[in-house]
């Protein structure tokens, strides 16, 4: 889901936009690009994941006048190439979006918290805690973070869709329409789940070496 139009305060915005970028920038300090270059292969997979998800954004529901209904798919990208590459793949993609004249320009920093930092952060903590707390099980790692943990980014970022109509709109409508959409929230959840559970499990069953966030030692070499 992201904004299409705006009915967000300007001090909203311009918060977003902090946050936004603050986030871009520690991810850039993580040097991703190293990797890229050092990787042919990690090129070709990360651009075409990112064409892939642009292209994916095309299919929408317009929930309201300024707000729509997506899969988002920040929580497939995180978990096959970190949180640092999937986050400049949704600043590529909300830029697209800008571009082919989907979204507004003054929303670029509020739909890059909103489908991407929210929902990379839920994944990466879920991600750690299964790490650090659950069984060393193959499928306890696919089912926790491939399927709960993309459930649980949907939500976070939907309920961030909806503080942040609850703080700062414009609109007298807004309000009522954003808890209207809440209810959309249930239904999302389990379509991005599935999704990515599945993308995600085919990955990490065909092709383990694509996943970055996989420990093949500890999930498949000691079985």
């Amino acid at each position: 889901m992201s904004f299409d139009e705006v009915v967000l305060a300007p001090w909203v915005l311009w918060l977003g936009a902090l946050l936004a970028v603050g986030f871009v920038l520690l991810a850039l300090q993580q040097r991703p690009w190293r990797t890229l270059i050092e990787d042919s292969a990690l090129q070709h997979r990360w651009l075409g994941a990112t064409v892939a998800i642009a292209l994916m954004w095309q299919m929408r529901a317009q929930a309201v006048d300024w707000l729509t209904l997506h899969l988002v798919f920040t929580a497939l990208m995180t978990l096959l190439f970190k949180a640092p590459l999937a986050l400049i793949t949704n600043v590529l993609v909300n830029g697209a979006m800008i571009a082919i004249g989907r979204n507004d320009w003054p929303l670029l920093g509020v739909n890059i918290l909103v489908t991407g930092v929210i929902p990379a952060l839920v994944v990466v903590v879920v991600w750690r805690l299964v790490d650090r707390y659950l069984p060393d099980h193959l499928m306890v790692y696919i089912f926790v973070c491939g399927f709960f943990g993309s459930a649980l980014a949907t939500l976070a970022g939907g309920l961030t869709v909806v503080l942040a109509v609850w703080a700062g709109t414009t609109s007298p409508d807004a309000f009522y329409l954003a808890q209207e959409y809440a209810r959309f929230l249930p239904l999302l959840m389990p379509s991005e789940a599935l999704i990515t559970g599945m993308l995600f499990s085919i990955m990490v069953v065909y092709r383990p070496e694509w996943v970055a966030t996989l420990n093949g030692h500890r999930y498949i070499d000691t079985k």
